[in-house]
């Protein structure tokens, strides 16, 4: 089985919004995939489907070949998960929590998971009393423990200072580079994902905008600077520009595409190619994340 996660033409809506529109994703084996997307995109309604915490209303979703909200336990075992929220019992000290959750995971490995606990500097004392990057830590080694064949992060460093965040995402890339996992990474932090990821995935108003690898990704996307010979009203637009902004002579532009075909264009609208670069991934997620720009040709 190639596929450790399929999500095939997914819609979920809540009181009559769709938060999911006929979403189909796929995670392969030992991929790293990044989900990107703002605040209320879908992005956690995708992960909450994985885990089975939520059913599709239509379509479907197959997490290790089987349905999660069906077969949670065989699935659940199998799934490291991690967000930005405090889902740990507050009252337990570490050593607690590490033998309660060693009693649901037969694949635990506890001296790995002191190895972590000693790594990341946690105290073993109440989960409640922790700081917050001290139990965003004690999150991650609970996610890691039982080396699990398919890792979830939601927004795990969200809120937290930047060295916290660091150690966080350098315990991840350490854990994919070493043992290989395949993990679903969401974060609207692009640096983190384009550290971690070698596919993205972009979800706007509940649909999947693009996915593909981030070195396609960034191949295809120009930033162009466009120079014409009197000033313009409105944005230039051509087959391939995703955005563009500025005013006047000069605009710039995100164009799909290769250079040649976006030359050809220029000069159909008699303008002039003055700079053109690959495009960053920030650059890419704030273009897709705008409204479609009008035409005028």
């Amino acid at each position: 089985m190639n596929n450790i996660v399929e999500l095939t033409n997914v819609t979920r809506a809540f009181s009559g919004k769709k938060a999911l529109d006929n979403v189909s994703l796929t995670l392969e084996k030992g991929q790293v995939l990044g989900l990107v997307g703002e605040n209320a995109a879908g992005k956690t309604t995708i992960i909450k489907h994985i885990l089975g915490l939520l059913k599709p209303d239509s379509g479907t979703v197959r997490v290790f070949g089987e349905d999660p909200v069906k077969e949670p336990v065989s699935v659940l075992a199998r799934i490291g998960y991690m967000s930005e929220e405090d889902v740990m019992p507050g009252w337990m000290r570490i050593s607690e929590l590490q033998r309660y959750l060693r009693g649901f995971y037969p694949t635990w490995d506890q001296e790995y998971a002191l190895k972590l606990q000693k790594d990341f500097d946690i105290p073993d004392t109440p989960f409640m009393t922790l700081s917050k990057g001290q139990r965003a830590r004690a999150a991650l080694m609970a996610a890691l423990a039982y080396r699990p064949d398919l890792l979830l992060f939601d927004e795990p460093s969200s809120g937290l200072d930047p060295v916290v965040r660091r150690d966080i995402l350098g315990a991840i890339v350490r854990t994919i580079a070493d043992e290989g996992r395949t993990v679903l990474f969401s974060s609207h932090l692009l640096g983190e994902v384009d550290r971690v990821a070698d596919r993205i995935a972009m979800v706007k108003n509940g649909k999947v905008v693009f996915c593909d690898r981030l070195d396609n990704l960034k191949q295809s996307h120009l930033e162009l600077t466009l120079r014409f010979p009197t000033a313009r009203t409105s944005p230039p637009h051509f087959e391939g520009v995703i955005a563009a902004e500025g005013s006047g002579r000069e605009w710039s532009v995100l164009y799909q595409g290769d250079i040649e075909d976006a030359q050809a264009f220029a000069v159909g609208l008699e303008a002039t190619i003055e700079e053109h670069r690959w495009a960053s991934l920030d650059a890419i997620f704030v273009a897709y994340a705008r409204p479609t720009i009008g035409a005028e040709r």
